[in-house]
């Protein structure tokens, strides 16, 4: 153990101070916010009451199960794999290494998603295809607030469908959710959906391959590659997945894809060949971040 663990008054307080020191000498980024989400895990609270209970001391257990995340996440392990959960929509989501961690700019394609059913679909049934469900963070936030639809959740990985199947289950959406393992919309084959999707939300790999060496440490060591690696120019999988909407949606229906900085021209440029209407939406730092395509009225 560290030498400042040998303290005798081993309180909240003091664990957070030590956590915090002990991060930022190594360069964690937010390591009090870190320490606080960290030691709340261990203790079975709410930050919050980290606060109102700072004086209270900690037994040995409790100090070397806090200890080792610390350590763990000293080496750049995300904090929401150590705490196995991370928040989206106002949802708690269960994560592990299996599936991309849930990230705030991807609210935006939920958000976008529930303005398009208000415009279009009010108050009625609508089916949706949420691919590369991952932990089921966009099918399960849009179950939550479209209690109508109907969401066909597409994954390819078998261990990231089983944490998206949990994660419905928990949030009591398990019945309006049809797990679905496969590779893009190819797993809805055959199930007489062709034309009916009103919207496609799609959060796919878009790194490019050349690129995933330098991705900051807790993203390259630690998330699955085969949920980052978007291929060369990190649009591999969304070109195969344009081509295959044309055949699902519904008119008017609306495919929603999460983008990389900086990428809106190039799958603009396809998208006008492939014939879509469509618009690109910054994020709140001004970068690429959303496409909302739907085809071409003829």
């Amino acid at each position: 153990m560290p030498g400042k663990l040998k303290s005798r008054n081993r309180n909240i307080n003091w664990a957070l101070a030590w956590a915090r020191a002990y991060l930022n000498d190594r360069g964690i980024k937010d390591p009090y916010l870190d320490a606080q989400v960290l030691l709340a895990h261990c203790l079975g609270m709410d930050i919050v009451a980290l606060y109102r209970e700072s004086e209270r001391q900690l037994s040995p257990q409790e100090i070397d199960a806090f200890c080792r995340l610390v350590r763990r996440r000293k080496k750049n392990e995300p904090v929401a794999y150590l705490t196995g959960r991370k928040e989206f929509m106002g949802l708690v989501f269960e994560v592990s290494r299996d599936v991309l961690i849930p990230r705030p700019e991807t609210e935006l394609m939920v958000e976008k998603a529930l303005e398009l059913y208000s415009k279009n679909w009010p108050g009625e049934h609508v089916i949706i295809a949420d691919v590369g469900t991952g932990c089921g963070n966009i099918a399960v936030s849009l179950a939550k607030e479209l209690p109508l639809s109907k969401i066909y959740a597409v994954e390819i990985s078998p261990c990231a469908l089983k944490i998206a199947e949990r994660n419905a289950g928990v949030h009591g959406a398990g019945g309006q959710i049809v797990f679905s393992r496969g590779d893009l919309l190819t797993s809805l084959d055959g199930l007489g959906l062709e034309g009916k999707l009103g919207l496609i939300t799609a959060n796919l790999p878009y790194i490019k391959s050349a690129e995933l060496s330098n991705l900051m440490p807790d993203v390259g060591l630690y998330e699955p590659r085969e949920a980052l690696d978007g291929g060369p120019d990190g649009l591999d999988l969304y070109r195969r997945l344009i081509s295959q909407a044309l055949r699902y949606l519904t008119k008017p229906g609306f495919l929603l894809m999460e983008i990389g900085p900086e990428q809106g021209k190039e799958i603009a440029s396809f998208l006008n060949i492939s014939g879509w209407k469509y618009e690109c939406l910054s994020d709140i730092a001004g970068r690429d971040r959303l496409v909302i395509a739907r085809p071409k009225i003829k």
